[in-house]
């Protein structure tokens, strides 16, 4: 190493053995853009003395090649490793870099600055414990500072060190750290930290990072490194009743039946109680099994494998808990949201919601308000787009274990993603379950085999979808009245009925037309269970919307049927429709300018303009219910 450690060479096994001992604090260092973040980490790890000899090389050679500081060191080139931030000067992903000291390890995160890599620093801060904040000391509390601090304060860190930096560049003005540091704690006050320690430095010059700087006489309190050295660190995650996501069930013969999982919080120990948060069942830990042997006792953080005394009814996704002081179980809560993708967050739309090892479809049912992360107000909007933080219901397809965010980070958080294509879309932080949480679709005595029965049928659900024009409307009432000479029990939901009525609040642009299509969906629902067969020709041009809706039926219930008009003959048959959407007439229009999603997998796909809609209606019906048919010219001419 360029500097090594003398206890390294005199004995290496001394060396290891006070590495383990010594705590760790993760911390992260955020602020706006050239504050100096970087620059101040890397002088803490050049400064550690544990910098390679390769890392000094190369550190010297690109501080001449794209360094910022002409022949002296730039230490922040330590921590801006993607060839995109050293050409810019930037950080824009986040950095871990370990480092350790006589007293103390520690794992720092390097956040970026820049507004669009929010979702970045958010990142790295649910970890840490600590957060440093840095501020230019020549511009004072800046937009992103506000933004950064709220959003520590949202992670739930509650210690926080003002970097107060650059103060070579003010001549190291007493009067201007103290102005800085007022304005900031006023403004503060309503994040709810705990501590605030602010401290001049100069992250260039090495004032007040390691040992107290000669230049800031006036300044009595501790530099970083000691501040960070001492900070208290209680392991909160120990003292929260007891926690364990079940992660796998294992069963290798027939006489061992463990649960394993990584503590969340708390402690556990041979003999305590613990109940399945999901059923409500009890039983007493019998062993903690590991790799090394069996344990007297594990905590939060420790991987473990749980046998109990009783035989009951456990699987992958549950939550073992204290028995006196149980989480929360609902299928609705509120949760702060942070929106992390390029797509916007569409209310209604089925998402996936990870929380600890359970896995279940989850909607948004509900867009309270969004907090501007700059002032703290509470704004209105129907979506979040990428960075953006809401306040949301969320409304689940099954009740999960949780435990408000603000008493239990490991349990009160989850993230969202995209079912089409696995992507992380959102992280939350849950509030409270909501009261009207934990509902079920009601048994009745007369259930949807006995209407059917009655009737003479199966129930289904018969979902046409094509672009506007494609003739889904026109084909669907005619399969209608040909099921109806079969003696079929049928209904025709068409889309644009229901916005006369029950959607007529709802407009035409992405999350309306997300709602609309989610409405249309549970209504065919409710029809099917009286038995009938339900036509529902509707564009839903989305398949995240039409895979909801398939999920909500049984798998030969619902039958997907994809109108695949070219089109320019969309075009031809609805002239004025397309020559005023495309003029700008009319506003969005749905399956048009806001696109349309082929179906993947639709079980009949008829070109609509390969025949008339009547044999394209026979055509479907044969396939669906066979033969026996009436003309259905002869229908409509009959009067039915």
């Amino acid at each position: 190493m360029a500097h090594s450690s003398t206890l390294i060479e005199q004995d290496i096994h001394a060396y290891l053995k006070s590495q383990e001992e010594k705590t760790l604090l993760r911390f992260i260092t955020c602020g706006s853009v050239d504050d100096g973040k970087s620059t101040l980490i890397g002088r803490l790890l050049w400064d550690s003395k544990l910098i390679y000899e390769d890392q000094l090389a190369a550190l010297a050679a690109d501080s001449k090649r794209v360094g910022t500081q002409g022949e002296k060191i730039d230490y922040a080139l330590l921590l801006d490793g993607l060839q995109a931030e050293r050409e810019q000067g930037i950080t824009i992903d986040v950095a871990y870099r370990f480092f350790s000291t006589d007293q103390r390890k520690f794992i720092v995160a390097d956040t970026p600055g820049h507004e669009q890599y929010t979702r970045n620093m958010v990142t790295g801060a649910s970890t840490a414990q600590v957060a440093v904040i840095l501020i230019d000391a020549r511009k004072g509390i800046l937009t992103q500072t506000r933004r950064h601090s709220f959003l520590v304060s949202l992670v739930g860190i509650r210690q926080v060190v003002l970097a107060i930096n650059k103060m070579d560049l003010v001549d190291y003005s007493a009067a201007r750290f103290h102005a800085i540091r007022e304005e900031y704690q006023t403004f503060a006050a309503q994040l709810g930290f705990e501590t605030i320690t602010a401290i001049p430095i100069s992250a260039l010059e090495g004032d007040n990072i390691i040992a107290a700087s000669e230049r800031t006489p006036w300044y009595a309190g501790p530099s970083l490194l000691e501040h960070l050295e001492n900070v208290p660190l209680a392991n909160a995650a120990l003292t929260l009743p007891f926690r364990m996501p079940v992660q796998w069930v294992n069963r290798p013969n027939l006489d061992f039946r463990g649960f394993c999982g990584t503590i969340a919080s708390g402690s556990v120990r041979p003999g305590d109680a613990v109940v399945v948060t999901s059923s409500g069942q009890t039983s007493q830990v019998a062993r903690i099994v590991t790799l090394d042997g069996d344990l007297e006792e594990a905590g939060a953080g420790q991987a473990v494998t749980l046998t109990l005394t009783d035989e009951i009814d456990i699987s992958r996704g549950d939550l073992l808990a204290d028995p006196l002081v149980r989480p929360a179980h609902a299928d609705q809560f509120e949760a702060k949201l942070v929106w992390l993708h390029e797509d916007p967050l569409l209310p209604g739309r089925n998402y996936l919601l990870k929380a600890g090892s359970a896995t279940v479809p989850a909607q948004v049912t509900a867009l309270k308000y969004k907090v501007n992360v700059n002032t703290l107000e509470h704004e209105p909007g129907r979506t979040l787009c990428l960075n953006e933080i809401g306040i949301c219901n969320l409304s689940l397809s099954k009740p999960i274990s949780f435990d408000p965010y603000q008493d239990n980070h490991a349990t009160g958080s989850f993230i969202l993603i995209d079912r089409m294509n696995n992507a992380t879309v959102g992280a939350g932080m849950i509030d409270f379950a909501l009261h009207r949480a934990v509902g079920h679709w009601p048994t009745l005595d007369l259930d949807k085999q006995a209407r059917a029965r009655q009737k003479g049928q199966s129930p289904k659900v018969l979902w046409f979808t094509g672009r506007p024009g494609a003739g889904k409307s026109t084909i669907a009432n005619l399969v209608e009245k040909k099921l109806y000479c079969l003696g079929k029990h049928t209904y025709v939901l068409d889309g644009d009925t229901l916005r006369l009525g029950l959607n007529r609040d709802l407009d035409y642009e992405a999350p309306d037309q997300v709602e609309h299509i989610r409405r249309i969906a549970e209504v065919a629902r409710i029809l099917t269970e009286s038995g009938l067969v339900v036509l529902v020709p509707v564009i839903a041009p989305f398949r995240n919307e039409r895979r909801a809706a398939r999920e909500l039926f049984a798998t030969d219930e619902f039958v997907e049927i994809f109108v695949d008009t070219p089109l320019p003959v969309c075009e031809e048959r609805e002239p004025e429709l397309y020559r005023r959407v495309r003029t700008g007439e009319f506003g969005p229009v749905s399956g048009l300018d806001s696109g349309y999603e082929v179906p993947e997998r639709a079980e009949i796909r008829i070109d609509g303009s390969a025949g008339s809609a009547e044999s394209l209606a026979e055509q479907i019906v044969l396939e669906l219910f066979g033969g026996g048919l009436l003309d259905a010219e002869k229908i409509i001419g009959a009067g039915i």
